[in-house]
């Protein structure tokens, strides 16, 4: 049960008080506030839990311009209390501790307080303003505007499957991942059946997507019999892989580092002669389940040669999950010194929950490409201990979180997660996935976070 609407006036009427007492004109008006805090929680003023006698606490801050650097100041406190009040204050039930931040150009008019904006707050993963978050969180003020997300689960997700997933299934997440606003989802892999038996309907697969609008299939074609037989099925964008870790790629495709480069780039120059966008991807930027820690400079070398044989997009991959911020932030600012940093894309698995931080830090930079796999799938054959590549809707909540557009619609998302996870007969590896399916109106909820 939440506040009563009496409760709440009372709440309101102290709170206008406070504003007078904590901003008088002359000083700080409410016009110059840059935001407000009223938290309110279960607890006597001593602290004490106290069934029923409750505090809110009133905090203002002030942006003030020192030079070029902009810096927010507190510029005082006040607590009120009141009683009669229900124990759960937040009538969804997801805390009972609630922190409103009042945008002064959204929220405050004058001294006068929305109450609507109490009373029908609802919870969402969308934050209510890019530009708010730039303003206010200096450390979030880098981040791109838009992200392009690139969905790897119908190939990298799907091709670890020791179970054989039938082509009407896989064109079936296919359709569904691209209705759901994707822009670009690798659809297949032009690899023999030999070494990838799950993906030995790549043909068909192709043939049924051929038509669809509104995105992009790239494929991955390990050599030139497959970048020709990609091209005979109606493929418009390949993809080739090599490797930052030397003992990795021998593993991987049996050939060294630069015999891996050499081969590809045949592959390059035909796609070049046709037109054919060429991604590049490189595994094991910043450890090696073999060699263990990767030196960002043997990822500049690989990724300047990928660059200069026409890959116009590089993919970043911590292929075995091992990278933190800590590393994944020496390699990219390397990286960003010698190659675009608009041609570049991170991959990141999450073998030990690092994923999410991983790509946090790197939008920070300025990447704006992310790849991703819907319910996590996935896992690299050739590195042992490798877990799923990030779940693509833990990515999505994340970047609507921080008002980053995706034009991806999660409720879409976690519909075509649900239908392959219920075809592999396991549950989603996306933590948000599994929240908002346990939340017992998360119907309402989707729509709200897909808008």
């Amino acid at each position: 049960m939440g506040m009563s609407r009496s409760s709440w006036w009372k709440a309101l009427l102290l709170f206008q008080r406070s504003v007078s007492r904590l901003s008088p004109k002359g000083q700080f008006g409410v016009s110059g506030l840059s935001s407000m805090v009223v938290d309110l929680s279960q607890s006597s003023p001593a602290g004490a839990a106290v069934p029923g006698n409750h505090t809110a606490c009133l905090q203002f801050r002030k942006r003030v311009q020192d030079g070029k650097r902009s810096r927010k100041f507190k510029l005082g406190q006040e607590a009120f209390f009141w009683t009669n009040q229900a124990k759960d204050l937040c009538r969804e039930g997801f805390t009972s501790r609630l922190a409103y931040m009042l945008d002064r150009n959204q929220r405050l008019l004058g001294n006068a307080l929305n109450f609507r904006f109490f009373s029908a707050h609802r919870y969402t993963a969308h934050s209510s303003d890019k530009q708010s978050i730039d303003s206010q969180h200096k450390l979030l003020g880098g981040i791109p505007d838009f992200v392009k997300m690139v969905e790897v689960g119908p190939r990298d997700g799907l091709q670890n499957e020791k179970n054989m997933v039938p082509a009407a299934v896989k064109i079936e997440l296919i359709k569904m991942l691209a209705s759901s606003g994707m822009p670009v989802v690798e659809a297949t892999s032009f690899v023999s059946p030999k070494w990838v038996p799950q993906l030995a309907d790549a043909k068909d697969v192709m043939e049924a997507i051929r038509n669809i609008q509104d995105a992009r299939f790239p494929v991955l074609t390990p050599n030139l019999k497959g970048f020709e037989a990609a091209i005979a099925a109606g493929a418009k964008e390949v993809a080739i892989f090599t490797s930052a870790s030397e003992s990795f790629s021998k593993s991987n495709i049996n050939r060294s580092i630069a015999e891996s480069l050499a081969h590809y780039s045949d592959v390059a120059s035909a796609a070049k002669e046709l037109s054919i966008p060429v991604r590049g991807y490189i595994s094991c930027v910043v450890g090696c389940p073999v060699e263990g820690k990767v030196s960002p400079s043997q990822v500049v070398h690989v990724a300047k040669e990928l660059y200069n044989m026409g890959c116009n997009e590089i993919s970043l991959g911590d292929t075995i999950g091992v990278g933190t911020p800590g590393t994944v932030v020496p390699m990219l600012e390397a990286v960003v010194d010698v190659i675009p940093i608009e041609n570049l894309a991170v991959h990141f698995h999450d073998t030990y929950g690092q994923a999410l931080s991983n790509i946090l830090v790197s939008l920070q930079i300025g990447i704006s490409t992310v790849d991703s796999s819907v319910s996590g799938l996935g896992g690299c054959p050739y590195a042992k201990g490798a877990s799923g590549n990030v779940a693509t809707e833990d990515v999505v909540y994340m970047l609507n979180g921080l008002g980053v557009k995706t034009n991806v619609n999660l409720q879409k998302l976690l519909l075509a997660g649900d239908f392959i996870c219920k075809h592999l007969g396991r549950p989603s590896g996306s933590k948000a996935a599994t929240a908002l399916s346990r939340t017992a109106d998360h119907i309402s909820k989707l729509k709200t976070l897909s808008s």
